[in-house]
């Protein structure tokens, strides 16, 4: 979904990469940024309320933008500043739904089920492309950025009508949790699919071509 416009969205912050480029500051120094600010969300969630969380996550987004658009506009683009990333997003989502949990906007259960969605959605990924030897696993249809939009909209929601807010979020959990549920499923019969016939093309290359 959202994932399509990734190449847009990179080529827009692509100025913002050049011009800190020049602080002498590296992709991995932006990268752990977002563990800070990722507290810094959990804190807005938990003492400051639903409309502060948003900005939160905002500001993580935004983190992870800039990190990325520093490493092209360096050219300094590393298979660990990837692995880094990829691990400390995990992070960035453990502390938005600590946050909402220890705010007490939503139920523990579909926090949990939430949590536990988002990160399966993510190893079944990380699993495919390394032991599953594919070249990337991006399909399913709820990708990180449309699981965060989905805890804004959910939390502005929840904001506007406050006397429900607490339904609201527990809902709005739910339908991230499933959706990232279902992403995973998609990954594990698209690894199914694709790796398979990797491995029968390796061992009969002309029943392939």
């Amino acid at each position: 979904m959202l994932g399509r416009l990734r190449a847009q969205y990179e080529r827009l912050m692509l100025p913002a990469g050049r011009m800190l480029a020049r602080t002498g500051l590296s992709p991995n120094h932006l990268t752990l940024l977002s563990i800070p600010v990722g507290m810094a969300c959990t804190y807005a969630y938990w003492r400051m309320g639903l409309l502060w969380g948003v900005l939160g996550i905002l500001a993580i987004g935004f983190v992870d933008m800039l990190d990325g658009s520093l490493a092209r506009a360096t050219n300094r683009v590393t298979r660990f500043g990837g692995v880094l990333d990829h691990v400390l997003d995990r992070y960035a989502e453990y502390f938005i739904i600590l946050g909402i949990l220890l705010g007490d906007h939503a139920a523990w259960f579909w926090g949990l089920y939430a949590l536990f969605g988002m990160v399966m959605a993510s190893y079944t990924r990380a699993k495919a492309e390394s032991i599953g030897g594919l070249a990337r696993c991006t399909v399913g249809i709820a990708e990180r950025q449309e699981k965060m939009l989905g805890l804004i909209a959910g939390s502005l929601i929840a904001y506007a009508f406050p006397w429900v807010s607490r339904p609201i979020m527990n809902i709005t959990l739910l339908v991230v949790g499933t959706l990232s549920h279902i992403t995973v499923i998609q990954r594990l019969m698209y690894t199914r699919r694709h790796a398979d016939h990797d491995v029968r093309c390796a061992s009969n290359r002309k029943s392939c071509v």
